[in-house]
């Protein structure tokens, strides 16, 4: 890059940096990266009490220790006759209270019979050492409206504040709400009141990134400071509008990057023109998110294809754990925790290769040129350097990604470590040049001798 470019690029940085909000409280309660489990490629809508606990089990027993906590019910636990491949918008028995707010079903969900809700599943997870999370839509139930169900703690009714002209355009379980409107806030607040009584601790909210919603964000953000209780905000899907970075960063913990994120290599390598292009809107506590991780044993009953463990090569899944590691993606396990195979819980399990996605800085992406594409980070304890090297191409053989060790101001020898098989590599002086498989990756701890 010409000395311009590089102060074109300093300049454009420096603005977006001076642009990003202030921290605020919430963003201390997602210091780092969010990790969890989510329920959407492996169940769909379908997901159960029991496959909820039994991930909940095992990710105490075998990943809690390395810093996942969130285990995450997603989209539509109010319909008890959903089915895999899509939604029924037939016939669906929808499940509310009498102030118009989704119930749980108990045909998925037996221990929120009698009014329960959510509260005996998150107290079990409490339980566990870990934190409870749902997924939810933008707005207000259709079928409160058509009852014109009253609103909690309010003298208005669902159909007061609902807007038939604002739907989602891929599922009709909602309408938007009228931002400004009386009663819609008091709707929200009424939501989060109960969420906070169930014991969320996260939420992940539908069809708001794209459009963006900010209206309904806000009020979502107000309704969430209100309740009482500590309660992460992902929105989803996206992308988001990069004009809206801003404002999405103010409001939330986690925003959506990309739609649905499934395992083909054509998906994850637009990712990385994604994470460069989202990079420079990271702030603490406000993370860009590229999605799910659909590792493991997906699609047992999901919305796209059929029970399978993923169909990432090992050298896709090693790029893919790489790439939202040095980006610092939240991380959101989309395969049944339990039929993890050992190269699938290595993969989650690695705490060298998580330190770099809880406490890296100046992450970002310094060279690509055809098929081969390096990121760098700093470690701010050591003043070691972390290097990502990656190979995007197709072509069979393996090829060498030379690192400059110089221009990352190791003069003399550097000690480099292999973060993935956790070993020493040895001592290079100027340049280290390993070689990366197709659709491969590595990453690196680089040290001063």
């Amino acid at each position: 890059m010409k000395l311009t470019g590089l102060l074109s690029a300093f300049v454009l940085t420096a603005c977006i940096a001076s642009a990003q909000p202030k921290k605020v409280p919430f963003h201390d309660w997602a210091p780092t990266p969010p990790m969890g489990w989510n329920s959407w490629d492996c169940f769909g809508p379908n997901v159960v009490e029991a496959e909820v606990k039994a991930n909940a089990d095992y990710m105490a027993k075998n990943l809690k220790s390395a810093g996942w906590e969130y285990i995450v019910v997603d989209i539509r636990w109010y319909v008890g006759n959903d089915k895999a491949h899509g939604y029924n918008e037939t016939n669906p028995d929808y499940v509310l209270d009498e102030f118009g707010r989704f119930q749980p079903s108990v045909i998925k969900f037996p221990s929120a019979a009698g009014g329960k809700g959510f509260k005996p599943l998150a107290d079990y997870i409490h339980k566990k050492g870990l934190k409870f999370g749902i997924h939810i839509m933008r707005g207000v139930p259709v079928e409160a409206v058509k009852r014109n169900l009253p609103i909690f703690g309010s003298i208005y009714t669902t159909k007061d504040i609902a807007n038939p002209a604002d739907q989602c355009k891929w599922l009709h379980d909602m309408y938007g709400t009228i931002p400004g409107k009386e009663g819609s806030q008091d709707y929200y607040d009424s939501l989060f009141k109960m969420y906070a009584e169930w014991g969320l601790d996260f939420v992940k909210v539908d069809d708001l990134s794209r459009p963006y919603h900010g209206a309904e964000v806000m009020m979502i953000r107000k309704a969430i400071d209100r309740c009482g209780r500590k309660i992460v905000l992902s929105t989803s899907p996206g992308e988001t509008p990069l004009n809206a970075a801003a404002d999405v960063q103010k409001n939330a913990n986690m925003w959506r990057t990309v739609d649905d994120f499934w395992d083909n290599w054509k998906m994850l390598k637009e990712h990385f023109d994604v994470f460069e292009r989202w990079n420079n809107f990271r702030i603490a506590g406000g993370f860009p998110d590229g999605d799910m991780l659909p590792l493991g044993k997906i699609g047992i009953r999901a919305e796209r294809g059929n029970p399978r463990m993923t169909a990432f090569t090992k050298d896709e899944q090693y790029t893919l754990m790489t790439l939202w590691t040095i980006f610092r993606s939240p991380l959101m396990f989309g395969g049944n925790l339990p039929d993890n195979d050992e190269f699938t819980l290595s993969l989650l399990n690695n705490k060298e290769v998580l330190e770099v996605l809880k406490n890296s800085t100046e992450n970002k992406q310094i060279y690509r040129n055809d098929d081969k594409v390096i990121w760098i980070a700093d470690d701010p304890k050591s003043g070691d350097k972390f290097v990502a090297v990656f190979n995007s191409g197709d072509a069979a053989d393996p090829v060498k990604v030379s690192v400059n060790l110089t221009g990352l101001g190791f003069t003399g020898a550097a000690k480099v470590r292999d973060l993935w098989t956790k070993k020493d590599v040895g001592t290079f002086n100027g340049v280290f040049e390993p070689m990366v498989n197709k659709h491969g990756a590595g990453l690196y701890r680089i040290s001063a001798k």
